[in-house]
């Protein structure tokens, strides 16, 4: 592998500032970033990169290629989840916690594309904006599965499930309508938008990017701790579940025919775990499921992963194959 690709993830300052906030909670530092700051900037990043990615859809149109991704990347949701769970069902014996983590790591880290894409474009590799819609759609599925898993395996088969409740928070939870509505916006203004709000989404953005990272960096560190209860089965399960699922959806991007940036982004979509919207849903769906498991294992062992390692193997990979 070119160590160039790692050398260059690695000096991006926003993963740099990444390690800084680990590094701080490591040397007990007092650093932290007020409440509301972070959950701001998580915002910001959503709006940003919908609509970004609603402008260039306009540009480019519903073609096949478009549509075949679409497809491929809510089929990836339907089915991580579901192989992801009789993995950790024989390894977790608990039928609870494995069906809400295999939901995490069949939906998205927002965060993680977000970093792909500035990889790429400190790298100069194009890519389109129509990879924002999968972004948007694979959320929503991972939920829905995860519970009809905890339904029909979980001992107790009689709990009440509101699926009015359920599908409101796959659907309408706020990182899913944010991006939504920022996509559909941004086709409709187009590049007159884009021209209009480029200080915006344009300028700010990495700024944004970096502090949220370093935000990550400290809550991450935190989250380890958590891992020191659930021996090496868990920790195993959070590298090498994302290397398998990008590794599917590097061939499947090779089987659409994606270009090698959009590639890279489909497959981290497919590698990455959520850590805000899923454990946001599985809470409240099924409180019966340890939070401290299907949190700490994406956001304190996946994403790092995912930011520090996996977008650069990831590419390696895709230019090997491509090539």
């Amino acid at each position: 592998m070119d160590s160039n690709l790692i050398l260059s993830n690695l000096l991006n300052p926003a993963i740099l500032f990444f390690f800084l906030g680990m590094l701080a909670v490591f040397v007990q530092s007092d650093l932290e970033i007020p409440a509301p700051i972070p959950k701001l900037f998580s915002l910001y990043l959503l709006l940003a990169i919908g609509f970004k990615g609603g402008v260039e859809l306009s540009k480019s149109g519903l073609s096949s290629e478009v549509l075949l991704t679409i497809v491929a990347a809510i089929s990836m949701a339907c089915i991580v989840p579901v192989y992801s769970f009789f993995i950790l069902r024989w390894g977790l014996k608990n039928d609870y916690d494995a069906a809400a983590i295999a939901a995490t790591y069949g939906s998205i880290s927002a965060v993680t594309f977000i970093t792909a894409s500035s990889f790429l474009k400190e790298l100069g590799m194009s890519f389109h904006g129509f990879m924002v819609a999968d972004l948007a759609l694979m959320e929503s599925p991972a939920i829905i599965v995860g519970l009809i898993l905890v339904n029909l395996f979980a001992a107790n088969r009689d709990r009440e499930v509101s699926w009015s409740e359920v599908l409101r928070e796959a659907f309408l939870n706020s990182s899913v309508f944010l991006l939504i509505g920022s996509l559909v916006i941004g086709v409709l203004t187009g590049e007159h938008g884009a021209e209009i709000l480029s200080p915006f989404t344009e300028q700010l953005f990495y700024g944004v990017l970096t502090f949220f990272l370093l935000d990550m960096g400290l809550v991450a560190a935190k989250r380890i701790k958590d891992l020191q209860k659930t021996g090496v089965f868990l920790i195993a399960f959070s590298i090498l579940m994302p290397l398998f699922n990008a590794a599917v959806g590097i061939g499947l991007a090779r089987l659409i025919g994606l270009e090698t940036g959009d590639a890279l982004l489909f497959s981290v979509l497919c590698a990455s775990a959520s850590y805000i919207a899923v454990p946001a849903a599985m809470r409240m769906t099924v409180p019966e499921a340890n939070p401290s498991l299907y949190v700490s294992t994406a956001l304190a062992v996946t994403f790092p992963f995912n930011i520090i390692v996996g977008i650069p193997l990831y590419l390696y990979g895709i230019e090997l194959l491509w090539s």
